[in-house]
C-alpha cells in the first residue's frame, strides 16, 4: 500500500512538473531567445544532474560510452528540446504540450520496427486517435491562419526526436550508468545549444530580469534535475510504466496552466483535436500498464 502511495505520488509530482513546464518556458522566452535558452537551461539541469551523479558514484566510462552520450544528447536535448522551445514560441504552451507528447505514440510505431515490439490492436487505435488529432490541429489552423503551421511542424519535429531518442535509450540502457548518461546527455547538448545560440543569436538579447531568473530555476533545477530523479525512482522501483500510463495527463495540465496562467484560449477544433490526441496517448500507454499489472 505504502508503495502504491509512493508511486501514485511521485507520477503525480512529475505530470504536474512537466505539465506546468510548457508555461513557465512561454514566459521566459519574452526575454531571452529561444536557442540561447535551450542550451543554458539544460546545461543547468546537466550540471546538478552531473553533482548527483557524482554523489552516487558509478562510472561514466567516456571512452567506452562517448558515443553513447554523443547520441543520446543529439536526439534527447538538442533536437528535442531545442524544437520544443521554439514550438512553444510559435504556438500556445498547451498545443505545444499536445503536440510534443505525440512522442508516445511515434514511439509505438518505431518500437514495432526496431526494437520488434507487437503492435496490439488498442495500441494501434490509439496511433490512429494520434495522427487523427494532428490532421484535426493542422487542418483548422491552415484554414483560419490562427496556428502557425511552422510551430506544428516544430512540435512534431520535437516528438520525433525525443521518441527516436527514447528508442535508442531502450537499446543501450544496461550497458550504461543511467544518472551518468543523464547528467553527460543535458551538459553535452546545453553546451551544443549555447554555441548554437550564440552563433545564430545575441547574448545581448537576454533580459536578466527576475522573471526570466525564476523561469530558468524552474525549468532546469525542476523541470530537468527533480523530474528525471522522480522518473529514475519509478524505474528502479519498477514503476516506470504505471507512470507511463499516465503520461496523457502532461497536456492536459499544460492546457490547463496556459488558459489559468498565461490566459490562452482554447477553440473547439483545437479541442477536438487534443482531445484525440490525449485519448490516443493514454490507449498506448494504457497497453504498458496493463502488462505490468498482469505480471505482479
Amino acid at each position: 500500500m505504502i508503495r502504491i502511495r509512493t508511486t501514485v505520488l511521485y507520477s503525480v509530482l512529475l505530470i504536474l512538473i512537466w505539465g506546468t513546464a510548457f508555461s513557465v518556458i512561454k514566459i521566459g522566452l519574452e526575454y531571452v531567445p529561444p536557442i540561447l535558452f535551450s542550451g543554458i537551461r539544460t546545461i543547468l539541469g546537466g550540471l546538478f544532474l552531473l553533482a548527483i551523479a557524482l554523489n552516487r558514484g558509478g562510472k561514466a566510462d567516456f571512452r567506452k560510452n562517448g558515443k553513447i552520450f554523443g547520441i543520446s544528447a543529439f536526439f534527447n536535448v538538442v533536437l528535442f528540446i531545442g524544437l520544443q522551445t521554439f514550438a512553444v514560441a510559435y504556438l500556445t504552451s498547451g498545443l505545444a504540450a499536445v503536440l510534443i507528447y505525440m512522442q508516445p505514440i511515434i514511439v509505438g510505431i518505431l518500437a514495432k520496427y526496431w526494437l520488434k515490439e507487437s503492435l496490439s490492436p488498442l495500441k494501434l487505435t490509439g496511433l490512429m486517435l494520434g495522427f487523427l488529432g494532428v490532421i484535426v490541429i493542422s487542418m483548422a489552423g491552415i484554414s483560419n491562419g490562427e496556428i502557425s503551421v511552422t510551430g506544428i511542424c516544430m512540435g512534431l519535429a520535437s516528438a520525433c526526436a525525443w521518441a527516436i531518442g527514447t528508442v535508442y535509450l531502450k537499446n543501450v540502457q544496461d550497458t550504461v550508468d543511467i544518472p551518468w548518461l543523464l547528467a553527460a546527455q543535458f551538459t553535452f547538448g546545453g553546451l551544443v545549444l549555447i554555441v548554437a545560440g550564440l552563433f545564430f543569436e545575441n547574448w545581448s538579447a537576454i533580459e536578466w530580469t527576475i522573471s526570466f531568473g525564476v523561469s530558468l530555476l524552474y525549468t532546469s533545477a525542476i523541470g530537468i534535475m527533480v523530474s528525471w530523479m522522480l522518473w529514475l525512482k519509478l524505474i528502479h522501483s519498477g514503476d516506470a510504466t504505471v507512470a507511463s500510463a499516465y503520461t496523457f495527463g502532461v497536456p492536459l495540465v499544460s492546457i490547463a496552466a496556459g488558459i489559468l496562467y498565461l490566459d490562452e484560449k482554447i477553440s473547439f477544433t483545437l479541442f477536438l483535436g487534443s482531445a484525440l490526441i490525449v485519448v490516443g496517448i493514454y490507449l498506448v500507454n494504457r497497453r504498458k500498464s496493463l502488462k505490468a499489472e498482469s505480471t505482479t
